[in-house]
């Protein structure tokens, strides 16, 4: 990539990052600041924390947005460095760009509507005809978005069942390899409904208790969000933490201190939606980038 194209990525990327502000300040969203640095984080088995002298850089904003929640805070918005150990790749930094919000009495239906909107306000920021050219592909935003549940996608696309992919620990492997490519590519789609053990911090559904309200966001067959209709029970919530570390201890890996401040603001804290979203690779989209490298002005290497 020339400097030329860097430089005009770069500015892309400002003008992007200036239209997610100005979308949530239009709708009432709060932007709040919170440490990137605490003494715990959410244990997760699937993502190693970064130490900084015995505390950990946040992997996400999300105890300390919900603990925010609990104070009395009801629609906010934040955009943040996040940090993950050993992320590399031309869609993954180890330090990323990440935009959170939440909002009071929301559920995962309200959080699809808003990276809809969302979208189309950026769109239109950076003066897109309505259709997004990304690699070859043209993604219509004017279309109905895609709306599949994970078992309607496993059905759709994979050659074996969910269930069996839950049995053999292969779903993270159907996911990436058979379902991932094929969302988001003439239209943006929201994949939805995953089955209750792979989201630890989301709501169960009301009538279905093997599945929970969690949903991610693709574009062009790449993930950009994930978010969920938030548990509240603090109890429960202890339970499903205790439950990942279990499964890091199987994987040889080390314990992960519980957030017992966010466990007990939890108990206070009311129904929510939240969700987090990739800045890099949103601007990679609307860049029309190959690589995360190409929208970030310096890459861990030229340091």
């Amino acid at each position: 990539m020339n400097s030329k194209t860097h430089f005009k990525h770069i500015h892309i990327r400002s003008l992007v990052v200036q239209a997610i502000r100005d979308f949530f300040h239009h709708n009432n969203f709060l932007e709040v600041e919170t440490p990137i640095r605490c003494p715990s984080v959410i244990p997760e088995a699937q993502i190693d924390p970064v130490t900084s002298e015995g505390w950990f850089l946040q992997a996400s904003p999300e105890l300390c947005m919900k603990r925010a929640l609990s104070k009395g805070f009801d629609r906010i918005f934040q955009i943040c460095k996040c940090f993950r150990k050993n992320e590399r790749g031309c869609h993954h930094l180890p330090e990323l760009t990440m935009l959170e919000w939440y909002a009071k009495d929301n559920t995962y239906l309200d959080l699809m509507d808003q990276c809809e909107a969302l979208v189309k306000f950026i769109a239109q920021r950076v003066k897109l005809d309505g259709k997004l050219h990304y690699q070859g592909k043209i993604i219509d935003l004017d279309q109905t978005w895609q709306r599949i549940t994970v078992s309607e996608a496993f059905r759709l696309y994979s050659d074996i069942s969910l269930t069996e992919a839950l049995k053999l620990n292969r779903f993270d492997e159907i996911i990436s390899f058979r379902i991932e490519p094929h969302l988001g590519n003439l239209r943006p789609a929201f994949l939805y409904d995953y089955p209750a053990p792979l989201a630890s911090l989301a709501k169960l559904l009301p009538k279905n208790h093997a599945y929970a309200e969690r949903v991610e966001f693709y574009i062009a067959g790449i993930e950009l969000a994930n978010g969920f209709t938030e548990l509240t029970d603090a109890g429960e919530q202890n339970q499903r933490f205790l439950k990942e570390n279990m499964i890091r201890l199987a994987q040889g890996k080390a314990l992960l201190p519980l957030p017992d401040k966010f466990l007990k603001d939890l108990e206070t804290m009311p129904a929510a939606a939240g969700i987090a979203l990739g800045v890099d690779r949103l601007v990679m989209l609307f860049c029309n980038a190959t690589s995360i490298d190409e929208v970030v002005l310096f890459t861990p290497e030229a340091l």
